[in-house]
């Protein structure tokens, strides 16, 4: 399994987003796109075409965020929204077929992707 994961680049999104994800155990089973960590240019259009599920963390609007949500969605992807509970989220996301996340901590956090993984794609722990 694929998953591309897009954000704003607004915030501490190493410490906060990348963190908490590489530290998982999610992060061994399954293959985690973190844009910001790659070392080569890459065409976020062909990525996430590739991908299985699209999560974008949606705490902090950003126009390029909106871009890739934009081409997960004209591919047809499944996408997953994350968000901060303490976030006021754009109410334009309304119109994005989307499920969505709301954590409270970087624990929550993970806990709830792995959750929702396990029982949107039958991948186990």
């Amino acid at each position: 399994m694929k998953i591309y994961v897009a954000h704003s680049r607004e915030y501490d999104y190493k410490n906060e987003l990348y963190k908490p994800i590489l530290e998982s155990k999610l992060y061994k089973k399954i293959e985690f796109i973190l844009p910001h960590l790659l070392d080569k240019v890459f065409n976020s259009k062909e990525v996430i075409n590739d991908s299985d599920l699209f999560i974008a963390e949606v705490s902090y609007p950003a126009i390029g965020l909106g871009i890739e949500i934009g081409r997960a969605e004209a591919a047809n992807k499944k996408i997953l929204f994350i968000h901060k509970d303490t976030a006021k989220v754009t109410s334009s996301l309304k119109y994005i077929k989307a499920d969505t996340l709301i954590y409270s901590n970087d624990k929550d956090l993970i806990d709830k992707i792995d959750r929702y993984i396990t029982e949107n794609f039958m991948i186990k722990n």
